[in-house]
């Protein structure tokens, strides 16, 4: 049976209204049947099925913690949709502080509701304090009891951006935060850091467990392997000048301008993401490419292991210079 066989006239319709064509949609379905280990038939069958019958599909509770709603605003600021937005029109987003029509006594009576009903998918952004609880307070109540209260009955646990998977940025604060690997011991968190989290990690990580009805493959600090699988560094286009030793130290030097930012702080050898293949902004750019060193942001030593960001005096800087003096990098021209 072909692909084409399993869209039915008002799916298709649905597809055309959203601008999308027949061709675009299965053009999508074969890339991420491919990304999902799947084949191009069994994904587009579950997939259309998936989106037809959208009341059958779980809720979702997006809850925040201690954040800057960086992951959100990614999430949100997707200019072209892609054919993933249709499947998040219908998902039955429940509940998000930062973007729900509803509040107050309104909002939180649907999140309770939720929660006993179960099988929903929690979304996390933000980390949760470890030095005392009170320094994150939502409508009275501390998070970290919103969160365990929520993570009860939840059928699937997402963590989303740096923060909320291993403490990010607040973890290196006062407030001590930590990411749900350790405010949720004994529960399985999918883990989709980098700060803020990529649209499409989010995306796609929501339609794997809709389309199959369980959790990606993940690698041994939760992360999805198929967005969490090479090094910043593996597909660097510095790559080479990394390997001549030929490292930037003066930003205005026009000979130095595509040489390895290694000196600037670059942790790219020892982070583990598909930026420089997927790349932001609708695939336009990523840190590196616009100047930037990679901050490891999809690290759990992110972000007090990484500092300082932007010179080579980090313990993981450090690391990289004594790996590759040892010869642990292997050479792309090899």
């Amino acid at each position: 049976m072909k692909q084409e066989d399993f869209l039915s006239k008002s799916f298709i319709t649905e597809l055309e209204l959203k601008g999308i064509s027949r061709r675009d949609f299965l053009k999508y379905c074969a890339a991420t049947a491919t990304l999902f280990g799947l084949s191009d038939a069994v994904f587009t069958s579950k997939l259309a099925e998936a989106m037809e019958n959208a009341s059958q599909k779980p809720a979702v509770i997006w809850l925040e913690g201690q954040d800057c709603a960086g992951c959100t605003i990614s999430f949100l600021g997707v200019t072209y949709p892609p054919v993933s937005s249709i499947i998040l029109d219908k998902i039955s987003l429940r509940y998000r502080e930062t973007a729900m029509a509803s509040s107050g006594y309104m909002s939180e009576h649907v999140l309770q509701e939720t929660i006993k009903k179960g099988g929903y998918v929690l979304i996390v952004e933000g980390s949760v304090p470890s030095a005392d609880k009170r320094y994150c307070m939502i409508g009275g109540r501390p998070f970290v009891e919103i969160l365990d209260e929520a993570a009860k009955n939840a059928g699937a646990i997402i963590a989303v951006g740096a923060c909320a998977t291993y403490g990010g940025i607040p973890g290196a604060a006062p407030t001590k935060g930590i990411g749900l690997n350790k405010a949720l011991p004994g529960k399985t968190v999918v883990n989709i850091p980098t700060c803020p989290a990529h649209p499409d990690h989010m995306t796609g990580t929501i339609l794997y467990f809709l389309t199959t009805g369980k959790l990606p493959e993940l690698d041994d600090i939760g992360r999805p392997k198929m967005y969490f699988r090479d090094t910043i560094h593996d597909n660097c286009r510095r790559r080479a000048h990394f390997d001549a030793g030929e490292f930037l130290t003066d930003w205005n030097d026009p000979k130095q301008r595509d040489w390895c930012m290694f000196q600037k702080g670059c942790k790219g050898p020892l982070t583990t993401s598909d930026c420089p293949v997927r790349r932001w902004n609708n695939g336009i750019n990523f840190c590196i490419d616009c100047g930037a060193p990679c901050m490891g942001c999809a690290e759990p030593g992110f972000y007090g292991q990484m500092t300082p960001l932007y010179t080579a005096e980090s313990e993981i800087s450090k690391k990289i210079y004594a790996m590759r003096e040892a010869g642990h990098f292997r050479k792309i021209n090899t």
